[in-house]
């Protein structure tokens, strides 16, 4: 693993690799922690589109991984997904087929290619989230098509959020999208909240559901990263644990920002 230097602050499975339980309180800041929120998630925005600049053909997803953890460390916080659960490296890059929680390796990037970055920091305390997903060169339609219509569910899901709102307006907004691009919503992987603790209450499914996780609150923040897919949603494994791809091999695009709920509304963090 990449290495941290001893004065930046860890969260606590940093050191020894177990995956935490998830906590079931949800995320609600007080002004401190909002500003805190807010810092840690410019800094996410601000690392993930520094790592979309670096992508194009015959870079490996190795080498923004190696990038990506200079520049977090460069900024005082520490990379999240690095030994959380013996994940070995400082961002998830998931590549065509994989839905998500692909791990950096020496593969070259082709021509063609589509590419999810997932940021995590943790600054001052508090982790900031985000991803999305890169073409790399020049894609085919249908896949320019699917990183599209990705966006454009995570859009429509940040546009039904506000104080009182049910988790599952969320579902249904990114459900309708996917239908009417004819794609499918991956129902195995879900948003969450986030502040604090890297992962927690409540759960924030993206197909449309009955799902009882309450209602949006002021001051609360968690993430929504909706993945479609060209064809079936059902999810293969690798054998690392980690990386989990389609089972048809269609093409599988995520995006993702945290929400903060404000009293008219929500304001989205992790905005470069």
């Amino acid at each position: 693993m990449l290495q941290v230097p001893p004065q930046i602050q860890r969260p606590p499975y940093a050191s020894t690799g177990k995956l935490p339980p998830i906590d079931r309180k949800p995320q609600i800041h007080t002004a401190q922690g909002i500003d805190r929120m807010r810092a840690s998630c410019q800094l996410a925005a601000e690392v993930l589109k520094y790592a979309g600049s670096l992508v194009h053909p015959g870079i490996t997803t190795q080498d923004i991984d190696q990038a990506v953890h200079e520049m977090i460390i460069q900024n005082g916080a520490y990379p999240s997904p690095l030994n959380y659960g013996k994940f070995p490296k400082s961002v998830c890059t998931s590549v065509n087929e994989v839905m998500c929680h692909g791990i950096p390796d020496s593969r070259a990037l082709q021509d063609g290619d589509i590419l999810n970055i997932d940021i995590t920091v943790f600054l001052h305390g508090y982790h900031g989230d985000t991803s999305r997903t890169f073409c790399v060169g020049h894609p085919s339609p249908e896949a320019r098509k699917l990183v599209e219509a990705t966006e454009e569910a995570l859009q429509a899901a940040i546009q039904v959020c506000a104080p009182g709102v049910a988790f599952n307006a969320i579902g249904t907004a990114c459900a309708q999208v996917a239908q009417k691009h004819k794609l499918t919503v991956v129902r195995d992987f879900i948003g969450h909240g986030v502040g604090t603790v890297f992962h927690a209450a409540p759960h924030v499914f993206h197909h449309k559901n009955t799902e009882r996780e309450g209602t949006m609150q002021v001051n609360q923040t968690f993430t929504i990263e909706p993945i479609l897919v060209q064809g079936s949603n059902k999810v293969q494994m690798w054998d690392d644990d980690w990386t989990a791809t389609t089972v048809d091999g269609g093409l599988a695009s995520q995006c993702e920002h945290t929400v903060l709920i404000t009293p008219n509304g929500c304001e989205v963090l992790t905005v470069a």
